[in-house]
């Protein structure tokens, strides 16, 4: 889906493919017909964006034979689908029992993670409809903040400078732009923006004309950063948004409200990592250990207390204490509410795409619905069929797509 901002950019719309376990070309063509070309059909467009999960060994084969490549660009342009954009940040095994703290392996100090994404950036060339200016691919945030060092820290930078030259190579050869955006996300070594412009901008290697930041409204919100306040920062530091993520996280207002660990217990499961953060009055940790402090948009300064995990802050010996709101890295599909005394930041989603597209300039032209999460949410809200996940992710674009309306932007047909 294609939409015109008023300052004349084409914003693409799509949703990421990693709500899907396909890790072999047989797999990721299978999607095509079983989600991709039936939620363009139920939205009643012409073309519809993905956002295409790649794992590392169909990367891999894809990259080593063209006429597969071919093959796939050409099915995409039969089924009215387009992509512009690719989400690397998982590796592989994304939909294996248990992901938790793997999907941050390999990280930005391995060199294998620097091979996957160069191999995705050449894959990118070859997809991308001809109109389209230029592609973007999402990336982790350098890698899990309690495995870096100083040593770890030393070989990202030079990766990084390796990664901005292969891009630049790339687009010579090609004439297609490439852009990667690092998605700072709780925990990890870029945790917020604060972090991006400390951590990123400040590495001699960082190329900001190639290399760039994947703001996840869902990540934006459990730090709770103001969305105009961290764009803000971001723009001054010359890092440039090279795709938002809609996304929206769980939110509990009053954690120890009746009725409310009940249903944030519903959310416990073992596949993914659930970061949680509660706001805090400004001063000491109070012994909770694990905070961070954060600008609040306002020129104060905010607490969080962390947990690494959901069940870690609900029942580990550490538990959060449960004075102030909670937000919880659960992605929560856009257009839906969950049950009783707990909601979803979708007010936080609103907010960043206002500040991203509601002024004279557009700030991005890639947005990316990440709804990974149906398949392990509360049983009561999970898709039963095929059919029903197509129908899911069809409202949330819908619900998107409605938004962008709201804030000035005209859909476009091909």
């Amino acid at each position: 889906m294609r939409f015109r901002h008023r300052d004349g950019t084409v914003v693409h719309l799509a949703y990421c493919t990693n709500v899907h376990p396909a890790e072999d070309l047989a797999g990721v063509r299978d999607q095509l017909v079983r989600y991709a070309e039936p939620i363009r059909e139920q939205l009643g467009v012409d073309r519809l964006g993905l956002g295409l999960w790649l794992a590392h060994d169909v990367a891999t084969a894809l990259d080593t034979n063209p006429a597969d490549l071919a093959r796939l660009r050409a099915e995409l342009v039969a089924r009215g689908l387009e992509v512009v954009t690719l989400n690397g940040f998982p590796y592989r095994h994304f939909h294996a029992p248990v992901v938790k703290h793997g999907v941050y392996t390999p990280d930005w100090s391995q060199p294998d993670r620097l091979v996957y994404t160069t191999v995705l950036a050449r894959l990118l060339t070859g997809l991308m409809p001809d109109d389209a200016a230029r592609g973007s691919i999402s990336t982790l945030p350098l890698g899990w903040r309690s495995w870096w060092n100083d040593s770890r820290r030393d070989d990202a930078a030079r990766q990084l400078a390796a990664l901005a030259d292969e891009l630049a190579d790339l687009e010579h050869r090609t004439g297609r732009t490439v852009r990667v955006g690092f998605e700072p996300e709780p925990g990890c070594v870029v945790e917020s923006t604060d972090d991006a412009v400390r951590r990123l901008a400040g590495i001699d290697t960082f190329d900001t004309s190639r290399l760039g930041i994947c703001l996840d409204a869902c990540h934006l919100a459990v730090g709770f950063e103001d969305p105009q306040a961290a764009l803000g920062r971001l723009a001054a530091a010359g890092l440039a948004v090279v795709k938002v993520q809609a996304s929206c996280a769980l939110h509990a207002p009053d954690p120890a409200a009746p009725g409310a660990r009940d249903i944030l217990g519903g959310f416990v499961e073992p596949r993914f990592l659930h970061q949680t953060r509660e706001l805090a009055e400004p001063g000491p940790d109070n012994g909770f250990g694990g905070g961070s402090d954060v600008g609040s948009g306002s020129g104060s300064e905010r607490r969080l207390h962390a947990r690494d995990d959901l069940p870690d802050a609900l029942y580990g010996q550490r538990a959060l204490p449960a004075r102030g709101p909670w937000r919880v890295h659960f992605h929560i599909p856009l257009h839906a509410t969950p049950a009783g005394p707990v909601g979803s930041t979708r007010d936080v989603l609103d907010d960043v795409l206002a500040n991203v597209f509601g002024g004279r300039h557009a700030v991005t032209d890639h947005v990316e619905v990440e709804t990974y999460t149906w398949t392990v949410l509360p049983e009561r809200d999970r898709p039963t069929d095929e059919k029903s996940l197509a129908a899911g992710i069809a409202a949330e674009l819908d619900w998107t797509r409605r938004a962008l309306a709201r804030h000035g932007l005209v859909e476009v047909s091909s």
